[in-house]
């Protein structure tokens, strides 16, 4: 977790933690402002590049938002989807101020960002999308190549489901390699791993770690699909495909997603390289 991560609590669900991080410690309302949402296992630290580059913090407000079952945001109930997530950002963004901004997810971070975009047009002006699917892990999107999760992680869901208190837990190294593998495409180095390995191992500790994991897991297998919804968007659309290097979702299936109308635009470039 980035050092520099507050919280600041929201209605919804009860009452959400939220954990994120604003460039200068404040919203400047003279700037444009980029929301990032994280990928899956990670949080505001895999943004840390951005928030120390001063040419860019400068030109725009940066808010990294972790998601419900990340980093340092934190829920009443054990049980939340992406839905969840992109109402808790909206409101922060409430709370903060923001009356809109453009937005930016990764794989997960792209389900909650288009979802935001969404539930209220008028606050995302556009979207940045990397490596992601509009689809629910189907058995359509693994007819072109995409992964399958639930052979993977169901296991995971069965092992970490526990009537009684676990005080014990901490993230067992085989999940950290796959987030290092199936996460960051296998090009992170040695003190990369052992960067994220040990926010791994931080976050997902205890009872309330295993549940945190365990919810976040539950809200990938079980997400629904967006391909109905997406004519209804209306802010530009800009998505980044990794190539090769992209393991989980292919070009194809990115494809099949851009089925954007109205006021939208969307790019499907393919970056090759690390």
């Amino acid at each position: 977790m980035a050092t520099t991560t507050t919280t600041m609590r929201v209605p919804h669900l009860g009452g959400i933690t939220v954990g994120y991080r604003l460039s200068g410690d404040r919203y400047d309302k003279t700037k444009p402002t980029m929301l990032l949402v994280n990928p899956m296992c990670t949080t505001a630290a895999l943004f840390d590049n951005m928030f120390t580059n001063k040419k860019l913090t400068d030109t725009m407000n940066l808010l990294a938002v972790e998601p419900l079952g990340h980093g340092a945001t934190t829920s009443p109930t054990e049980h939340f989807t992406y839905w969840d997530s992109a109402i808790m950002t909206l409101q922060l963004m409430d709370n903060l101020g923001i009356n809109n901004a453009f937005a930016s997810g990764a794989s997960q971070g792209a389900w909650i960002v288009v979802r935001m975009a969404l539930l209220a047009p008028d606050k995302i002006l556009g979207l940045v999308l990397t490596g992601t699917s509009m689809d629910s892990e189907s058995e359509e999107s693994r007819k072109t190549g995409a992964w399958d999760p639930h052979q993977l992680l169901s296991p995971l869901i069965e092992e970490w489901s526990s009537a009684t208190p676990t005080p014990g837990f901490i993230i067992g190294d085989d999940l950290c390699e796959m987030v290092h593998d199936f996460g960051f495409a296998k090009s992170l180095t040695q003190e990369q791993e052992t960067f994220w390995t040990s926010i791994l191992k931080s976050v997902y500790k205890g009872d309330e770690g295993r549940k945190k994991l365990r919810g976040a897991l539950i809200c990938l297998l079980e997400r629904d699909s967006l391909h109905l919804r997406l004519r209804d968007m209306k802010c530009p659309v800009h998505w980044l495909q990794v190539g090769i290097l992209e393991i989980q979702y292919q070009r194809e299936l990115t494809k099949k997603s851009l089925i954007y109308t109205g006021k939208s635009r969307q790019a499907l470039p393919t970056c090759s390289g690390k």
